[in-house]
């Protein structure tokens, strides 16, 4: 199974178990440039569930669109957990969802540095009861499709993990 198809196959399970909770989803990309939002549309019936996407490629699109404070940037980064988690407090926000998802990273193949390298991703999720994931994913350079497709299938599977839990579940 291809990286594609197997990524297609966790968007089903995402949208399948927010259809059954009634759950609305946004996504807010950085690195992935709406590769999260595709794969999820990718599912006939993903209009029930899927709310909308935000591609925030520059430092002003993610303070612009996702109210993300310009002092987390300047002191951490673009690409670090406190923006991540900013983007996925954003993304929830400035929708209709209940889940959000969002990721900030360096795919290659340039623009890495010793301090963050290429293939750092980060990748935050957002649950409407407060429960906020955040994963630091080291894929290396392996190549910009590579880690495109490695975070998508991550980002996925944290989102399938906050669609299941127990709304009165505080993480």
């Amino acid at each position: 199974m291809t990286a594609h198809a197997e990524n297609v196959e966790l968007a089903r399970q995402v949208i399948d178990a927010c259809r059954v909770r009634n759950i609305m989803i946004a996504a807010a990309e950085s690195c992935t440039g709406g590769l999260i939002a595709t794969t999820l549309t990718e599912i006939p019936g993903s209009s029930a569930v899927f709310d909308r996407g935000f591609v925030t490629y520059s430092n002003t699109s993610k303070i612009e669109m996702l109210g993300i404070f310009p002092i987390t940037i300047k002191q951490y980064g673009a690409v670090s957990k406190e923006t991540a988690m900013e983007m996925a407090h954003g993304a929830l926000a400035r929708s209709e969802a209940g889940l959000s998802i969002a990721c900030t990273g360096i795919a290659g193949p340039d623009g890495g540095t010793p301090d963050k390298p290429v293939g750092l991703v980060h990748i935050a999720a957002k649950h409407y009861n407060g429960t906020l994931l955040h994963r630091d994913m080291h894929y290396g350079d392996i190549g910009r499709a590579a880690v495109r497709f490695a975070t998508v299938k991550t980002a996925l599977e944290m989102m399938l993990k906050l669609a299941v839990i127990d709304p009165n579940y505080k993480g």
